[in-house]
């Protein structure tokens, strides 16, 4: 049986996936960080998901479907997570740094097919992947290794998990604190920067040492200007989400019990829909194969 929102968020255990999901993120980043911007506000997240999901659904009989500009807006607006201007910009983005291509046969035809270029789907799976390496964690399961060893079970699994959390409005919609962060540029990238690196075993009643913070790094290394990243941190501290150490040098960060139960309450939504999608692909192929 797949993990509820309600037992992942309740799991003591819980805090450790957020962080081992954190640390995965930060070497994907690493890895490509241009493409691991594309994941780094909740608004890219969902038009990622869902540009990659329609792909996963084509169906050579029905011309209309798979990944095309007029369906990606057609799915987002209707939820309204971005205009149409802004996924038009974003699939165009996309397309200028070859994280898609156009499907072959179709640069001149309409409706225009796009597809994630190799690279993006390396990109897709190895988050997946994480994903459920951060569920085994909790309770010892194989989710991992039975993904790797039956990749089919991406097209299965990835357009479900896409399509539910673009429907949930407590995905969507992250809660006050973590939308603070989440609907930001890059600022996806400095909550899992600090939730990797947070001292869970030296956690205080109310608070989480996250250590030296150097803002200036930090927003070279995740490619945002230091103002901006300054003017994030800010508001973070005013809403009580984090707080420095050492308040007039402003080195050492801790973030909040409050924001960090926050977080994971809402990690816990996706958590369970990625549990969810999985069980039920792996379903789909064992009963294929009795």
């Amino acid at each position: 049986m797949a993990f509820t929102a309600e037992q992942l968020a309740g799991n003591s255990s819980f805090l450790m996936s957020i962080r081992f999901l954190a640390g995965q993120t930060r070497t994907m980043f690493d890895a490509g960080p241009r493409l691991a911007r594309l994941l780094a506000s909740h608004q890219r997240w969902l038009l990622t998901q869902t540009a990659y999901a329609l792909n996963l659904e084509y169906d050579p009989r029905d011309p209309t479907s798979g990944f095309t500009a007029v369906r990606l807006t057609g799915r987002i607006t209707a939820h309204k997570v971005a205009s149409r201007n802004t996924v038009l910009a974003f699939i165009e983005e996309l397309h200028t740094y070859r994280f898609i291509v156009h499907t072959p046969g179709d640069e001149r035809r309409r409706p225009r097919h796009f597809e994630p270029a190799e690279v993006s789907h390396q990109a897709m799976f190895g988050w997946i992947l994480a994903n459920l390496a951060a569920l085994d964690l909790l309770d010892g399961g194989q989710r991992a290794a039975f993904f790797q060893a039956n990749p089919a079970l991406m097209k299965l699994v990835q357009p479900r998990i896409a399509r539910h959390c673009l429907e949930d409005a407590a995905w969507r919609e992250p809660p006050e604190q973590v939308a603070l962060f989440l609907w930001t540029e890059a600022g996806g990238l400095v909550v899992d920067h600090f939730m990797a690196r947070m001292d869970i075993e030296n956690a205080e009643p109310d608070r989480f040492p996250v250590g030296r913070v150097e803002t200036r790094a930090l927003a070279s290394d995740f490619m945002m200007s230091r103002t901006h990243l300054q003017r994030l941190l800010a508001k973070a501290a005013q809403r009580g989400c984090v707080a420095w150490h050492d308040e007039t040098r402003k080195t050492h960060l801790w973030l909040s019990r409050d924001f960090v139960k926050e977080y994971c309450a809402w990690q816990a939504v996706k958590f369970a829909y990625v549990d969810e999608a999985f069980e039920w692909a792996r379903a789909q192929i064992e009963e294929l194969t009795v």
